[in-house]
């Protein structure tokens, strides 16, 4: 009997053997769910110990796909060890021409991603603004394809290839205007000197041209020459990994100046939206007694004006001036002709005064010349400098990107334990926009239509 009930606990070597402990497991009736209070002691017992070494072995096993590309232990010794056979061909010293092609590097294939897990899909990467909007029209289009209707544009190109089919080679239609009704022709240059649209108003009343709405239209602004920036901008010394003290400090002093001018603008902001000092906030009784005022005091005010009014005396009316004498008339034109007089001289005076003050003059005109000499050399310079600077051609002002520095405890020793700053394809994105390639844009924002339902679960609610 001891014997069957030690052979019962040891796993049977047999075909037909069954491991004891699973057999009990299976004839073990189930003590319910598992995500109530509880089962939380149930489940710290060696089940859970199970499950944890388990998942611990799942992760490494996720972690050597994802770092060689599979298990260590089925990978063939090729792809674990290499061979150094150092410079064997070269002492041989055979020809070129018979030499086998060169194998890539040893370090090549190491930097090859070997991994087996796919790299995790980044949504916000495929979000489109409006894509469920532009899918319909396009679902919609397509359908109405099927039934032989189509865009406007769509109607217009194939009415223009029926009214003017394209010309065969052999024999071209000498009708045909080049450039206007030849949907097959080649491109060119829309604000060139040799337009072919151009040449029929060559010649042209410029009068004409203006009323029949065939003037050459401007060339816009933002079609000028790019700005005079280069594609790839060098960083300055400071921004190196081992930056020389001089070129590091003056780095520091450039972020130094740019964070202190944010902070000038932000303290700006706040002086204008602060209510100034000395007034009080509204209260409720003083906004009451603001909306009442006049309104008690009206009639107060209309019987003290009246009483006012009846207290003080009134005026005698003035008596009307009489005729002017001859006497006083001729007084009166005498004196108008001597104030005239006296004008005409002191101008003859000031004008003859004028001609000693010939150097005073002189200096004062060569002062007025230096001075626009000097702004005419700041508009130029002005001038040069604007066209190293993005013009807008968007809504959007360019911004400038804000500077990757290092302070001084943070540069690294070596390359080793070097951490990169910044980013290459926002640094190409942003020389995009200096050198007006493209736009400045910000993301586009996804406003959700309706707000999200929060529902907890009947499994759960006992939990919490």
């Amino acid at each position: 009997m001891a014997a069957a009930e030690a052979s019962a606990s040891f796993l049977g070597l047999g075909p037909g053997s069954r491991d004891p402990g699973v057999v009990a497991a299976s004839r073990r009736r189930s003590r319910g769910p598992r995500n109530r209070k509880k089962a939380w002691k149930r489940l710290s017992g060696p089940e859970a110990r199970l499950g944890r070494e388990i998942a611990d072995f799942l992760e490494d096993v996720a972690l050597e796909q994802r770092t060689t590309g599979g298990l260590i232990s089925e990978q063939p010794d090729e792809g674990l060890f290499f061979l150094d056979t150092g410079n064997a061909t070269k002492d041989k010293g055979e020809d070129l021409g018979s030499r086998p092609p060169l194998k890539p590097l040893h370090v090549d294939l190491v930097l090859q991603p070997l991994s087996k897990v796919p790299a995790p899909k980044d949504i916000l990467a495929h979000q489109i603004p409006n894509a469920r909007k532009l899918r319909r029209r396009r679902e919609f289009w397509a359908r109405q394809a099927e039934k032989g209707l189509f865009p406007r544009e769509e109607r217009r190109f194939r009415n223009r290839l029926r009214r003017d089919p394209p010309p065969s080679a052999a024999a071209p239609p000498p009708h045909l205007e080049k450039g206007r009704s030849d949907p097959h022709r080649e491109f060119y240059d829309l604000w060139g000197a040799h337009n072919p649209l151009d040449q029929a108003l060559v010649g042209q009343d410029p009068w004409f041209l203006q009323q029949t709405k065939k003037l050459k239209v401007k060339r816009p602004s933002r079609l000028q020459p790019l700005p005079e920036v280069p594609a790839l901008e060098v960083i300055d010394g400071g921004g190196s990994y081992n930056p020389t003290f001089g070129e590091h400090q003056a780095l520091l002093l450039r972020a130094h100046e740019e964070e202190l001018r944010k902070q000038r603008a932000e303290e700006k902001l706040e002086r204008r939206l602060q209510i100034p000092a000395g007034i009080q906030l509204p209260t409720a009784e003083s906004v009451l007694q603001e909306q009442c005022e006049g309104l008690l005091e009206e009639e107060e005010e209309e019987e003290e004006q009246e009483e006012e009014a009846e207290a003080e005396p009134r005026e005698a009316p003035r008596a009307q001036k009489g005729k002017k004498t001859e006497q006083q008339r001729r007084r009166e034109k005498e004196a108008r002709a001597l104030a005239q007089r006296q004008r005409r001289e002191a101008a003859a005076r000031s004008a003859r005064q004028e001609l000693f003050r010939l150097r005073a003059l002189r200096r004062q005109v060569a002062r007025w010349e230096a001075e626009l000499r000097r702004r005419r050399a700041l508009r130029a310079a002005a001038r040069a400098a604007g066209k190293a600077r993005p013009r807008r051609v968007g809504r959007l002002r360019y911004q400038e990107p804000a500077l990757d520095v290092q302070l001084s405890h943070e540069l690294p020793e070596s390359l080793r334990v070097l951490k990169p700053e910044g980013s290459i394809l926002r640094d190409r994105f942003k020389s995009f926009q200096k050198r007006n390639m493209i736009e400045p844009r910000e993301r586009a924002k996804f406003k959700r239509k309706y707000r999200l339902k929060y529902v907890e679960k009947r499994a759960f609610r006992a939990v919490t």
